[in-house]
């Protein structure tokens, strides 16, 4: 992943999926404190700073392991980098049956804020018998205050660890070592790209690094460059709905801007969703579908053509007979070339192997025309290169053991998986210039134009750091061919050095050597996590043509008016941000917005400061100026235009927030207030809240209905603002504001009231004060107004509320008869559903499509949110429906569904960290959910002894319930072959046999996620076998000639119980009665004895049970009596074990 420092907010994206390397929590049901003790141990470096290190390696021997008595132990501090370290071991397994290991910043607590360091590391624990199987995992981790700490939860299970004969534990001493590199950690935050190097970088969208990498080399091809300018649009052409557009407003803003560059107009171009940016794809498949999509936009341009004759080559597939004059050849294109890294340790290692030539004989002879089966020998030569040569590295390759891609370079540490994958960890060397004439052009066909001069200049090395399902990508470019280095990483670019560029992205390990003689002097090697994974190359002879000048001519015009605009705007608002400090947001509300809003959104109070007019005025204005010269132009021109109020007839009143919440208009300006400077006065309207300066304009208007001068404010006058209820409507609005006496009394005011509602003079009307803000009140402070009382007896104020109405009986209809009972109902309303929101529901099936949406309440208990949709689905249980939140970084559904009542409110199911989601997963069950919580289920696939036949069954107990339980209550699902059959239960992963479950295991922990649970009858011979006989595991397997005869399993394994001296003609014969094939068939059968994937095929004299190791021993499963046989057998349909999500998909630009 990319280094960089912490940013000075919370902008860190956490990682909530189940991870082998994590932050250790001792939290695993509650808080659990405890004590740490400090054992008798010793280590092999005494902990002082002194010539310290940037790497070093620590030994920890610890005595007395397996009497340990506490959950967790520390080492001694020790130096690396100029930093403390130390680790700590869980010896019993951090709520797991694997010791839980991890490197911990010894003074984390002590360091300042902000702090972070970068580290790779390894951690071991020594095999003091044979060194060779120690167990070693590594990694890398930038550390900081909330993860001070990383490392391995499951690192090695309990079993090996505690097994006396494995070599871990001798004399009860266990010994583990940390080997611990520390790096430079750059300011990621603090540089400036344009300033530094002259380039700006590309913005992340959440998982568009692989894009990003492609884009920069792409741009950086200046030929290129040109044409994607050339390519015809126009003014009216939306860049979001346009690739052309889209990709030239991207290369003019790589070209000409200041800051890194946004991609979301290009994405959007693409008919990409925020699900696809958050997809990391392969940047070989993005490459070419972007290059076919420009090729086909091209077409019947003044640049048709270009992708060709840029990156277009031709080779020559050729099947030449060796005993008869016959030759097969087919002449095919490429725009990039995909090289082998597996084997080879160089670019020209791989076009060595690409051209390599291949016999076909034996049982692989070739079908000639006229002449039939014959000797034959394949290949492959160049007819010629392209001036832009794009070598593809095959860092990846297909598992057919795991059924997914795995990076060579990965090490197969999962705890989830056994360490099946591939650990082949090849350096791999690429030339700055690559001659592929050498050897007299061994590379080429005889077609080939020899005129032409094959040597290349590298361009661009874009490098993939991680694992195949995540990691990052950047570049390495050479922009004009010079010996400057840049790379460029996502928004960030800095110059490199060559040797970054090219040595450290070959791959392989890296020794770093020890500095402190302190230490163990032996050096230590850490894998390289960042590697060279696609090459451009620039032929020589073409470079003068393709490293062109691009300047403005060669933007279109309506491009550069369109982009140039964008560019002002974009710089006003960064100037407007830069400023802010400089400038008051001023809010003035009106009568108009009391009347808008009040009966609508607001009931309690009089107005939403949102929602109302603002501007943005210069702190140092003296507030008059902002009356005269900012009304000046703003009313006049458009306030005044507006609102229709000349500057003399505008009076502005103080808003203050009251003790008991309210937040009223309090007091108007002063003349000496209104000469203080727009800053001065906001800080006097609100100390403890000076953000902004909120006003009231109180406008006065005559019989003419037009604005007057307000009179002289006496300090006997208040003004109270008036609402209206009509309990048949149950509706509250605004009615209007008075100037009332403080001495005087509601009773002298009630005509007025009266005429204002459109109520007849001698209507009697009940008036109440509301006093309280609702949602800082358990109830409602709506008070009955004695109409005979003063106002000041009654406590009234500025900016005081009251409410009327109609003081007749009402219909018995009416619900809420009054305002009290109205504003109750109102504020049980609120405190019932909140704020409500629009929440888009998606079938778990189907998790990229809206279904449908519901409008809900975020204070919605998980009960009501799944009444709702049951509602909604027809459903008539709703306990049967089960919700998934959203994850909002990966924009897919989280592994986990929510708990049963696990979550208060709807809010918080729809909150991922610091972000708030509207989107919920629903699944409809076959069982209630608080019924289904309490079970563990299963998916058992049972195999039938005598039929060719797998069914699928659901066992659900609960989940204290034993694998015994597991097959006791199959057997009352399956049809047995006899009464007395026993059943057992297996784990199979990938056509091999794991494990066979003990009766007494509990089944809680089993993890049907990944593993295929398998029942069957056991064999009669397995039941009764002698004393020298053996079981072994027998699979089906075939090379796959796509991927370098490499072995894939298929079908269903199986055991087979082989006698002490029986040969492999005689297990033949068992097996082929066994599995019931056909003579014909079964004898183009091969058989091999199989380890580690290696086959070493067998001869009908050899006695099989020689071949296979005396003992059980851990990896059993990957020695194997091998049946080679191609694979004519129907998929099933059940592949048990997927995951519970499918997340990937291949790349689509749909526009």
């Amino acid at each position: 992943m990319t280094l960089m420092t912490p940013p000075p907010l919370d902008q860190q994206q956490q990682q909530e999926d189940d991870e082998m390397l994590v932050p250790h929590t001792d939290f695993a049901h509650g808080p659990q404190p405890m004590e740490v003790a400090q054992p008798e141990n010793t280590n092999a470096v005494e902990a002082q700073p002194v010539d310290d290190p940037p790497s070093a390696r620590f030994t920890w021997t610890i005595d007395n392991f397996t009497r340990l008595n506490t959950k967790k132990l520390y080492s001694d501090v020790f130096f690396v980098g100029g930093h403390k370290w130390r680790i700590l071991i869980f010896p019993k397994g951090n709520n797991v049956d694997h010791l839980s290991m991890y490197l911990d910043v010894a003074d984390s607590t002590a360091l300042p804020y902000g702090w972070s360091r970068y580290a790779q590391f390894s951690l071991s624990v020594v095999n003091q018998l044979q060194s060779k199987y120690s167990v070693r995992k590594e990694t890398q981790h930038q550390f900081n205050a909330r993860e001070s700490d990383w490392g391995f939860t499951s690192f090695m299970p309990l079993g090996e660890l505690y097994d006396p004969g494995r070599g871990y534990l001798v004399n009860d001493t266990c010994i583990v070592e940390a080997d611990v590199a520390v790096r430079r950690v750059v300011d990621y935050w603090s540089h400036d790209s344009k300033k530094e190097t002259g380039y700006v970088g590309l913005k992340n969208q959440g998982a568009t690094c692989y894009m990003n990498s492609l884009l920069q080399t792409l741009y950086h091809i200046p030929y290129f460059r040109k044409a994607v300018y050339h390519m015809p649009t126009t003014e009216n052409d939306n860049p979001s709905g346009s690739i052309p557009l889209a990709l030239q407003s991207l290369f003019y803003k790589l070209q000409y801007s200041d800051t890194s560059v946004a991609t979301k107009e290009l994405t959007k171009s693409f008919g990409w969703d925020t699900y696809d940016s958050f997809m990391q794809h392969d940047v070989q498949e993005l490459n070419r579908v972007l290059c076919e999509k420009l090729e086909d936009k091209m077409k019947g341009t003044v640049v048709e053509g270009t992708i060709q004759q840029l990156f277009e080559g031709h080779h020559m597939n050729y099947i030449e007979c060796i005993n008869v004059d016959y030759k097969s050849t087919r002449k095919e294109s490429f725009y990039d070339l995909q090289l082998d890294v597996k084997g080879c340790r160089d670019v020209y290692a791989s076009f060595d192997k690409y051209v390599e030539v291949e016999r076909l004989e034996g049982d692989n002879k070739y079908h000639a025309e006229q002449y039939g089966l014959q000797d034959a020998k394949k290949g492959v030569l160049f007819i010629d290169f392209p001036p832009v040569l794009q070598l593809q590295l095959k860092r990846f390759e297909y598992d057919f053991i795991r059924d997914t891609m795995v990076k060579i370079l990965e090490l197969a540490e999962s705890q989830a998986i056994p360490s099946i994958g591939f650990a082949i960890n090849d350096r791999y060397e690429f030339p700055l210039q690559l001659d592929l004439d050498r050897e007299d052009g061994k590379y080429l066909s005889p077609d080939a134009d020899r005129s032409i001069r094959n040597l290349y200049t590298l361009h661009g090395v874009l490098v993939h750091s991680g694992g195949v399902h995540g990691g990052h990508y950047y570049a390495y470019i050479r922009p004009t061919l010079s010996d400057q280095w840049f790379k460029f990483d996502d928004e960030r670019v800095t110059k490199e050095d060559v040797k970054r560029a090219l040595e450290e992205q070959y791959g392989g390990e890296e020794e770093l050597p020890q500095a402190n003689p302190g230490f163990n002097n032996a050096p230590f090697k850490f894998t390289k996590y960042s590697n060279a994974y696609m090459l451009v190359y620039i032929r020589e002879s073409d470079k003068e043509k393709i490293i062109c000048n691009v300047d403005e001519k060669d933007i279109a015009e309506h491009l550069r008016i369109r982009l140039k605009k964008e560019q002002e705007e974009k710089e006003l608002k960064r100037k407007e941000k830069a400023e802010a400090h400089l400038y008051t947001i001023i809010k003035v509300a009106r009568n108009e917005d009391l009347l808008e809003q009040i009966g609508k959104d607001i009931y309690f109070d009089l107005v939403d400061h949102d929602k109302v007019r603002s501007f943005r005025i210069q702190k140092q204005m003296p507030f008059n100026l902002f009356k005269v010269s900012n009304f000046s132009c703003y009313l006049q021109e458009e306030v005044a235009k507006e609102f229709g109020v000349p500057v003399q007839f505008q009076r502005y009143w103080l808003w203050a927030k009251r003790q008991n919440h309210t937040y009223r208009p309090n007091r108007p300006l002063t003349h000496m207030e209104e000469a203080q400077s727009v800053g001065q006065l906001r800080e006097v309207s609100n100390k403890a809240n000076n953000a902004e300066l909120k006003l009231f304009l109180e406008v006065e208007v005559g019989l003419d209905q037009r604005p007057v001068a307000p009179p002289e404010k006496t300090k006997e006058e208040i003004l109270i603002f008036f609402k209206l209820y009509d309990p048949l409507k149950e509706e509250m609005r605004y009615l209007g504001r008075l100037f009332v006496k403080a001495s005087g009394k509601p009773a002298e005011i009630l005509t007025k009231l009266n005429e204002m509602a459109g109520f007849g003079a001698d209507e009697e009307i009940e008036l109440f004060e509301l006093d309280k803000e609702i949602k800082f009140e358990p109830n409602v402070m709506c008070e009955h107004i004695d109409k005979k009382a003063t106002f000041r007896a009654s406590q009234l104020e500025d900016g005081d509320i009251i409410c009327f109405q109609k003081a007749a009986p009402v219909s018995e209809q009416c619900r809420y008869p009054d305002v009290p009972s109205f504003l109750e109902y109102v504020r049980n309303r609120q405190a019932r559903y909140g704020c409500t929101l629009v929440v888009r529901f998606r079938s778990l099936e189907k998790p990229k499509e809206d279904e449908f949406c519901l409008e809900l309440s975020k204070l919605y208990t998980y009960d009501d949110v799944v009444e709702k949709v049951a509602h909604h689905l027809g459903l008539n249980d709703p306990s049967k429906i089960r919700l998934t939140s959203h994850n909002c970084y990966s924009q897919q559904p989280k592994p986990q569904p929510i708990k049963y009542r696990g979550v208060d409110h709807l809010s918080d199911m729809l909150l991922h960290y610091n972000q708030t989601s509207d989107i919920l997963y629903y699944e409809i069950l076959d069982i209630p959910l608080p019924e289904l919580q309490g079970l563990k289920t299963l998916k058992v696939a049972f195999h039938h002894s005598t039929k060719d036949e797998v069914v699928i069954h659901t066992v659900r107990l609960p989940k204290q319930s034993t694998v015994g339980d597991v097959i006791n209550d199959l057997k009352t699902k399956v049809e047995l072959s006899h009464p007395a059959a026993e059943i057992r239960l297996l784990e199979v992963f990938y056509h091999k046999i794991y494990k066979i479950f003990p009766l007494n295991e509990k089944i809680e922990n089993i993890n049907d996620q990944y593993w295929t649970l398998r029942a069957e009858e056991i064999p009669e011979e397995e039941k009764n076998f002698g004393p020298h006989d053996r079981i072994i595991h027998v699979y089906h397997f075939m090379k796959d000639t796509a991927q370098n005869q490499q072995v894939q399993n298929f079908g269903e394994p199986f055991f087979l119980v082989i006698r002490e001296d029986e040969t492999l003609a005689e297990v033949k014969v068992r097996i082929q009665k066994k599995l019931q094939v056909p003579d014909e068939e079964f004898a183009k059968w091969k058989f091999a004895f199989l380890s580690l994937g290696r086959p070493e095929y067998l001869q009908d004299s050899d006695v099989v049970a020689s071949r296979f190791q005396r003992r059980d021993v851990y990896g059993a499963w990957e020695q194997y009596l091998g049946l080679e046989h191609t694979d004519t057998a129907p998929k099933r349909s059940y592949n048990a074990n997927q995951n519970r999500h499918a997340y990937e998909k291949p790349v689509k630009i749909y526009n």
